[in-house]
């Protein structure tokens, strides 16, 4: 099928002009003004943005925790993204200790496969690491998995040493790959926790009370000492306090190739929200968790600074009846995460480029065109371009609306964002050249998003 799209305001990472662009099969293979061809279907942008598709590079979907999972699959969750705006996401391969790495990632690929409507790729989760483990890893990486993620969180269930840390990064030293760390000090918080229930506190802000911003601080200047000595880059996920934010910073102005994402939530929610009345906190228990409301400019202006390259959201939706429920009497049984997949590229422009926070180019950027930079799949995707995949949004800037739960398209039964008044849209949404949304419709199209076999880190691409 071929498209055109006419007199759209054309955004980029790198530049802003009005254009067509002229779509065949998967790719793009024309840009420029007065395209005169036939087409299969034509799409009048004339007062809309056109942007690449957003790569969501943080999420869980279909993940299990104990006796439960995840309220979104491949297909709920990627139906959502599309609605946002996102048409590339990656997941976490998550492997049970003793299973082997491919194990992980067959699993993962039939959770996918034939229901995912985007394009998906996958990190991949060690929680222990072995000579058999070394050795996959760089199978894996040969395999288009080029990313590696580590806990310095969650004592005896995912948390490694920095030994093992240290082994993981020189190992990408030799195969290209990445190492994403969680980064926070699960030592002191599990005896701030046992501390907190031995008082009998047990109420959702706990949960954030027993991780303060220090013990981020210190696991994130853990982490730079070792990729220091290892002589690699790192990743670190989800910054959400100033604290952490520091040792980036001095770290990065040091010339330590440091990376660095924050999510939506540490920009637009607090502390504040863990300590709504009864139990309405548990929906907003997440790691790291929220902060004090001052680190929220603090973060925005890391990213307006690229301190912070990427904005993931770290989507993990657990319903609040019967799932988040299950901690009622005991914050640190709640399930851990928020649901955000949605909402991500709508609230940054509303919340950044709508209030002179952040640019629109920079907006394309920390959305989508560094994360595909990152993670190996640039620029196939995350930009514009004659050759790269058709991931193309067409952006209504004005369209004004209310996020909610009960319009909203991911398969949780709340909303973080409850009652955000926010401007600024996905209008039409083509993943390598297939329309998913048109007017904001859904054209019913499931399982046609593709794995993507990512190729690996390059720190100066």
């Amino acid at each position: 099928m071929s498209i055109l799209i006419k007199n759209g305001r054309v955004i980029t990472a790198e530049k802003e002009f009005i254009s067509d662009i002229y779509i065949e099969k998967e790719t793009i293979s024309n840009i420029g003004l007065n395209i005169n061809r036939n087409a299969d279907k034509v799409i009048d942008a004339s007062g809309k943005f056109v942007i690449p598709g957003g790569i969501d590079a943080h999420t869980h979907l279909d993940m299990p925790l104990g006796n439960i999972s995840t309220s979104d699959d491949f297909e709920t969750g990627t139906k959502a993204a599309a609605f946002g705006g996102t048409t590339t996401i990656i997941d976490f391969a998550t492997p049970s200790k003793g299973m082997r790495l491919r194990e992980a990632f067959e699993i993962w690929q039939r959770k996918a496969e034939g229901k995912s409507c985007i394009d998906y790729g996958f990190h991949m989760i060690i929680v222990e690491l072995n000579d058999k483990i070394l050795a996959e890893m760089d199978s894996l990486v040969n395999d288009g998995i080029t990313s590696f993620k580590l806990f310095m969180a969650y004592p005896n269930v995912l948390m490694v040493n920095d030994e093992t840390i240290l082994k993981a990064m020189q190992k990408t030293s030799d195969n290209g790959g990445l190492i994403c760390l969680h980064a926070e000090d699960g030592i002191k918080i599990d005896e701030n926790v046992k501390e907190a229930l031995r008082e009998n506190k047990t109420s959702p802000v706990y949960h954030a009370l027993t991780r303060p911003p220090s013990t981020e601080a210190e696991a994130v200047g853990r982490a730079v000492k070792l990729a220091e000595k290892a002589k690699v880059p790192v990743y670190i996920v989800h910054v959400s306090s100033f604290d952490a934010l520091e040792r980036i910073i001095i770290a990065r102005d040091s010339g330590i190739p440091i990376f660095a994402e924050t999510c939506p939530h540490y920009l637009f929610l607090s502390i504040d929200d863990l300590n709504r009345s009864g139990f309405e906190g548990a929906k907003y228990v997440l790691s790291p968790p929220l902060r004090e409301k001052w680190h929220q400019e603090k973060l925005w202006n890391g990213l307006k600074k690229n301190y912070l390259q990427v904005v993931s959201t770290d989507h993990c939706s657990f319903n609040f009846k019967g799932q988040k429920e299950i901690g009622k009497n005991d914050f640190s049984k709640i399930p851990n995460g928020g649901p955000g997949i949605e909402n991500r590229m709508e609230l940054l422009f509303d919340g950044g480029v709508n209030r002179g926070r952040i640019s629109m180019k920079r907006w394309v950027e920390i959305t989508s065109t560094t994360p595909a930079k990152i993670f190996g799949i640039y620029p196939r995707k995350g930009t514009i371009a004659v050759g790269s995949d058709a991931d193309i949004v067409i952006w209504d800037s004005q369209y004004e609306h209310i996020v909610s739960s009960t319009s909203h398209h991911m398969a949780v039964d709340y909303s973080m964002y409850e009652g955000f008044k926010v401007t600024g849209c996905a209008d039409t949404v083509i993943s390598r050249g297939k329309i998913l949304i048109e007017n904001k419709k859904w054209l019913d199209i499931r399982g046609w998003g593709q794995y993507l076999k990512r190729q690996p880190f390059n720190p100066n691409k």
